[in-house]
């Protein structure tokens, strides 16, 4: 576990007063770390301008404009993380419809990155409070974790048992 700046049991907590949020297309990053399948996620930020602040994450952002979902995600990754990848494999997508807060629909992709656990020694966190390993079931049962990043990790960690 690496902390970039303060104990996250000693922070105010944004969740409870969020404010002024602009959705956008996004791409995140599963990272699957070894061969155990642990996921590598990111203690967000306690900021109030930021979707789920103080709620862990997975590595990703929005898309800048002309930039496709693979092209943000190299993107966010080396900005996250100093983490370059090779092979970056198309997952799943949600579709959330804004309509109601006067916005349009967005779309987060996830894709599939993995990363031998050696790899984790090299990595820099440039975002967010701390990153760490969790097993797909200490995830979903355990600490407070975005939800839509939570039903990602959960599909990619069943997929195997949810088969044609």
């Amino acid at each position: 576990m690496l902390n970039r700046k303060t104990r996250p049991d000693t922070m105010i907590d944004f969740f409870l007063n969020e404010g002024p949020l602009r959705p956008a297309d996004a791409a995140a990053a599963l990272i699957v770390v070894g061969e155990n399948e642990h996921y590598l996620m990111q203690l967000r930020d306690q900021k109030p301008d930021i979707f789920y602040p103080g709620h862990w994450g997975l590595f990703g952002g929005a898309m800048e404009h002309g930039e496709t979902p693979v092209v943000t995600l190299r993107r966010e990754l080396k900005e996250e993380l100093l983490l370059t990848v090779d092979e970056i494999l198309y997952f799943t997508e949600f579709v959330f419809d804004f309509g109601c807060n006067g916005f349009s629909r967005c779309i987060r992709q996830f894709f599939e990155v993995r990363v031998p656990e050696s790899a984790l020694s090299d990595l820099v966190l440039g975002e967010g409070i701390m990153m760490r390993t969790f097993a797909a079931h200490e995830l979903l049962t355990g600490p407070r974790v975005v939800p839509f990043d939570a039903f990602a990790v959960w599909m990619h960690a069943t997929r195997k048992k949810v088969s044609a």
